[in-house]
């Protein structure tokens, strides 16, 4: 049955905790919002450990009554506790919290395509990354150190339940290239002044960096064989990273699909 909690309980501290990356490694848990990403999560065999909700939604929504019934934890909480544990300006009513799932390098780049974002800080642009990266077939997604956490709120929401089926891991550039180099992966950078991606061809497996928002690839540039472009008619500004990234995939996983690679 449902339990009543405040907005001082020790677990509502906890779960407020989860909105910083700080709290999301120590604890090695996350939160995600609202009835779609519950949805997306279950549909996607995630384990959910705890829900949060108001009284309201736990009235009308069936998958809410149906887990309660199931005995998942599931805490009714007032306005002024969804608001400290959600990072919503309007919280949904619904806050759920699972484990990190992350998988080694190794797991990432023996797949036939593969995404890295090269320290990405805008966590609007990863998660549509990652939706574009679960469309065109990627196994998964390496995130840079130095970048946005996969796990921060706006990348879950924006990644729309891919992240919840995507493979993903974090790493620094030379923790990559030799990962890289050990699976024998063909590692390509997104980069204006790169060949025309649509006369380049794609081995058995590909990973392809997208670079960071105004940095470009920096440092991963080392860890990159080849660099590929977007050809554009009218160059006045580049494109951004979820744009330009997008783009690729499609491109990569369109000649790949038709070369049976």
């Amino acid at each position: 049955m449902a339990t009543v909690t405040g907005a001082h309980a020790d677990r509502v501290g906890l779960v407020r905790d989860l909105l910083s990356a700080k709290g999301r490694r120590e604890q090695n848990r996350f939160t995600f919002e609202g009835p779609t990403l519950l949805a997306e999560a279950l549909r996607s065999e995630i384990v959910v450990e705890e829900l949060y909700v108001r009284e309201s939604v736990l009235e009308t929504n069936e998958t809410v009554r149906r887990l309660d019934a199931e005995g998942m934890p599931v805490f009714v909480a007032d306005e002024r506790t969804m608001h400290k544990i959600s990072d919503l300006e309007t919280p949904t009513g619904l806050v759920a919290v699972a484990a990190r799932r992350e998988r080694s390098l190794a797991d990432i780049l023996k797949a036939p395509l593969s995404l890295v974002l090269a320290d990405l800080n805008d966590p609007g642009n990863a998660g549509t990354l990652l939706r574009s990266a679960e469309a065109f077939g990627a196994a998964g997604v390496v995130f840079g150190t130095l970048g946005v956490d996969p796990y921060h709120p706006k990348v879950v929401r924006g990644a729309m339940g891919a992240i919840f089926r995507l493979g993903v891991a974090v790493a620094d550039p030379i923790a990559f290239r030799k990962a890289a180099a050990e699976q024998g992966a063909e590692v390509s950078g997104l980069d204006g002044r790169g060949l025309d991606i649509r006369a380049s061809a794609w081995g058995e497996r590909v990973s392809l960096v997208v670079g960071h928002e105004r940095r470009g690839l920096g440092p991963w540039q080392e860890a990159c064989k080849r660099s590929v472009a977007i050809p554009m008619e009218h160059v006045s500004e580049s494109l951004n990273a979820a744009v330009a990234g997008s783009i690729a995939l499609y491109e990569i996983a369109a000649v790949k699909r038709v070369s049976g690679a």
